[in-house]
């Protein structure tokens, strides 16, 4: 590897364990945010929820950018961006300037995130791609282990600001490694396709705001059905748009490649499997289960560590002549049984109980993690990268936080049934147990959690044969019909088959 490539490499893998970081460590800290700001429900819960739909709306938007501008600049820029959000968020004197800065250090994510996969993509091409993908996964989950402990100790020893503040600096580091970055772009520079990118955020937004409003609001609410709309006619908008754009910022093209949707699919289940128990299991430990904010830090690392190790381990699979078809398919399952062995979830489970599921559910990220961007991009053309990159990190991000919500709503719901009050609802899953009534609400919760669980493995139970058969090998006889219809050459980056 030239010094030139290790540096770019370097400076992604970077950004990749920053970001994690930040994701996974928010979620522990939650409880102690909003006794602080004195905020629950659907408030608390978009400090998480706001940074990954600002990551969602923009990713798509980031990879164009990157194809135009050059994907170090875009990298670079949202480090920037990253950095102010953070640092803000440190300051936040109330819930709604945290929420503003949260969204902000998303949109920065979302240009690091897009970036940085988009200059490997450029830079490394057939095994040395797959090792270098791998090896962004394996980064990603050093972030995702480390995120919750550090940020537990972070919280418990010096507050929740001290972990943005810490945040803060990592992200001027990572501005400064862009500069070692070598940068690319498409031979062709097309305009920016406003429309296109206008339309997307706002059928993203306007469906994530929907989403997160039916815990307090209910699914009947105007509150909440007039935003579900809005979203999805913004939706019909962007895709008439994309039809008709010369230079649009998702060739639906890409979309007629039933290889590449299916490795789109693949990473959207494997961000959204395990997002809820990412997201909520630090605060039901806290809550239900009465155990320090450090305590819960550290549990969390039976979901992390295998997201640490295995995706250099999925890597060296792959290249040995396991096929990702296979592989792939294994993971959806983990994720499956992993969901639906935590319903055995109760205050008092112990580190033994939850070591087993959670065990099971980074086994299934963990070999995959870094596999999926890998396998999908060997799909497109060398100029179309950003572009497919972005839709990845978009589709990965948006599931991502659209699981999140939904488990959080399912979770409000659950507790709206039983006790009767959405008040009370807010303030248990915010995990703020009443003393007296302790036993009674932790089983409530426990219960809701059960239900949550349930919906999320049957989901990766179905998306599982789903990946299978769209990456099966075509018929003969329909293999045969295609090659004798001419098509146009399209450039393709060396890759494994």
């Amino acid at each position: 590897m030239t010094g030139r490539r290790a540096g770019t490499l370097a400076a992604v893998l970077l950004g990749f364990l920053t970001l994690p970081m930040l994701m996974s460590g928010t979620t522990v800290a939650l409880p102690l945010i909003g006794a602080d700001l004195g905020a629950s429900g659907a408030a608390l819960q978009w400090v998480v929820v706001g940074y990954f739909l600002a990551a969602a709306a923009m990713m798509l938007v980031a990879g164009s950018l990157g194809d135009l501008y050059g994907r170090r600049r875009v990298f670079a820029a949202g480090a920037l961006v990253y950095t102010a959000g953070a640092l803000a968020s440190a300051l936040a004197g109330d819930i709604l300037t945290l929420n503003v800065a949260r969204t902000l250090s998303g949109v920065g994510a979302a240009g690091v995130m897009t970036g940085g996969g988009a200059v490997l993509g450029g830079a490394f091409t057939g095994r040395a791609r797959t090792r270098a993908y791998a090896a962004m996964g394996t980064t990603a989950g050093v972030g995702m282990a480390v995120g919750p402990s550090l940020a537990g100790w972070l919280v418990g020893a010096l507050g929740w600001r001290a972990a943005f503040a810490v945040f803060a600096g990592a992200g001027l580091l990572m501005l400064a490694g862009a500069a070692a970055m070598a940068d690319s772009r498409a031979e062709e520079r097309p305009r920016v396709d406003v429309g296109g990118a206008l339309a997307l955020i706002g059928a993203l937004g306007l469906t994530m705001f929907g989403v997160n409003q039916a815990a307090a609001a209910g699914w009947a609410s105007v509150l909440v059905l007039v935003p579900l709309a809005g979203g999805l006619a913004m939706l019909v908008v962007f895709v008439l748009v994309e039809r008709r754009a010369r230079h649009p910022v998702l060739d639906l093209g890409l979309l007629r490649d039933r290889r590449f949707v299916a490795w789109t699919l693949a990473g959207l289940v494997l961000a959204a499997g395990p997002a809820g128990v990412t997201a909520y299991l630090p605060t039901y430990l806290q809550g239900a289960g009465g155990l320090p904010v450090q305590a819960a830090g550290l549990i969390m690392l039976g979901l992390t560590t295998p997201v640490l190790l295995l995706p250099q381990v999925g890597g060296l699979l792959i290249n040995r002549g396991v096929p990702p078809r296979a592989l792939v398919t294994a993971s959806l399952l983990l994720i499956a049984a992993g969901n639906a062995w935590l319903t055995t979830l109760r205050p008092d489970l112990g580190v033994a109980g939850l070591l087993g599921p959670l065990a099971t559910l980074g086994t299934g990220m963990g070999l995959m993690i870094g596999i999926t961007d890998a396998q999908a991009v060997n799909q497109v053309a060398q100029e179309r990268i950003g572009m497919a990159t972005g839709l990845l990190n978009t589709v990965r991000a948006g599931g991502g936080t659209l699981a999140t919500t939904l488990f959080g709503t399912a979770l409000a719901t659950g507790l709206h049934a039983r006790a009767g009050d959405p008040d009370r609802a807010a303030r248990i899953l915010a995990g703020s147990l009443a003393g007296a009534g302790r036993a009674v609400e932790a089983s409530w919760l426990t219960g809701a959690w059960q239900v949550a669980l349930w919906g999320a493995s049957g989901v990766c139970a179905v998306a599982a044969p789903a990946v299978w058969a769209l990456l099966a090998a075509p018929r003969p006889g329909r293999a045969a019909a295609a090659a004798a219809v001419p098509a146009a050459p399209r450039p393709r980056p060396s890759a494994l088959p």
